[in-house]
């Protein structure tokens, strides 16, 4: 009787022990990814804002990445959503290839990223010569910053689709296929609603990415203010020469990020509901 009265203190002891190890551990990682972010904030002087908003160097970077952000998103809207989908609803040979390749953008180092765009649509890159024939040079110009975002952000938007497509009820799928042989009316009227809230999300995700990309747009379009400077190069150039206002671009990404993943948040707990 004694040792059986024993063991369960000694298993409350254990996971009291386990706990107090776990909130120290995941306390550490929380400071440590939280106070750099605390930092920034906290070295910026807010009587400055003003000052720095009167810079046309900093509202071009501001406006040129609102801009190229929106304009590249709507690009992954078009190209990614209906690949998302075909990759969710269709079994061939190669898709393991194709699918992988469609999510190689996200872990290429963002100069391996900038080269290839540059050796595909520099002037003797591989379309170069078809560029050169309509007179039309994409380095060093707002298109090269679209590319650019587009090639590197769009993965995300993919990934969402092809989730949220894989994720439907077959037998409503099924079911209107009774009703109707044309899949474009079944993709519009079933399939893209039931995955909107995910194509949402993924979208919003795309749009932030777009929005602090920075490698692959230094290596293919430059680094041009008013045409390719968007804020992440805009901060880069600034670090020396007005750390301050690159500070306040910096406090501007970091609040857009958090907004866009608290969003997302949001939209996946309404979707599947709190985890408590």
């Amino acid at each position: 009787m004694t040792q059986n009265q024993k063991t369960p203190k000694n298993s409350q002891l254990t996971d009291k022990t386990t706990l107090i190890f776990l909130i120290l551990i995941v306390t550490t990682y929380i400071v440590f990814l939280t106070l750099p972010i605390i930092s920034v904030f906290l070295k910026f002087d807010l009587t400055q804002i003003n000052t720095h908003l009167q810079n046309t160097t900093i509202t071009d970077a501001i406006k040129l990445s609102l801009y190229t952000a929106i304009a590249s998103t709507g690009i992954s809207i078009i190209l990614a959503v209906p690949t998302g989908y075909f990759l969710a609803t269709r079994n061939f040979y190669g898709k393991i290839v194709i699918d992988s390749l469609m999510d190689l953008p996200l872990v290429l180092p963002p100069a391996v990223a900038g080269i290839a765009l540059l050796y595909t649509f520099a002037p003797k890159g591989l379309l170069g010569p078809l560029f050169n024939s309509l007179n039309l040079t994409i380095p060093g110009y707002t298109i090269a910053v679209i590319i650019a975002q587009t090639f590197v952000a769009s993965p995300f938007l993919i990934r969402a689709a092809k989730t949220g497509f894989e994720k439907q009820d077959k037998t409503l799928y099924n079911s209107a296929k009774i009703l109707t042989d044309s899949r474009i009316k079944i993709f519009f009227t079933i399939s893209l609603p039931l995955a909107m809230r995910v194509i949402i999300s993924g979208t919003v995700m795309t749009w932030a990415r777009a929005m602090g990309e920075f490698g692959a747009t230094l290596m293919f379009a430059g680094n041009l203010p008013g045409i390719t400077q968007t804020m992440p190069l805009s901060i880069y150039t600034m670090l020396y020469s007005d750390p301050t206002a690159g500070l306040m671009l910096s406090i501007i990404l970091i609040s857009i990020s958090f907004a866009v993943i608290f969003t997302v948040k949001m939209l996946e707990h309404k979707r599947y509901g709190a985890i408590t």
